[in-house]
């Protein structure tokens, strides 16, 4: 079993350098990331990763940060909670 699957995926969402953003996000690739969406003219990508991997896409030259994907939940239209 390999380091990487032994940790469950989480979603992640990164800054990057977007003056090398290409070249950023093939190392990220290479460091465990399965990229899910791009934004590069704002330096901006997600993905998931496995979790213990996240020191290893911290180290990545051109990575400005790495947080974990927030899911915000609204209450429907119908809530009193409005």
């Amino acid at each position: 079993m390999s380091e990487s699957s032994r940790s469950a995926p989480v979603g992640v969402v990164l800054a990057v350098d977007p003056d090398r953003f290409a070249e950023v996000v093939e190392a990220l690739r290479w460091a465990g990331l399965t990229v899910t969406g791009e934004q590069p003219v704002l330096g901006t990508l997600s993905g998931t990763v496995a979790e213990d991997r996240i020191p290893a896409l911290e180290a990545v030259d051109g990575v400005e940060s790495v947080d974990r994907e927030r899911t915000v939940r609204l209450p429907p239209p119908d809530s009193p909670l409005q």
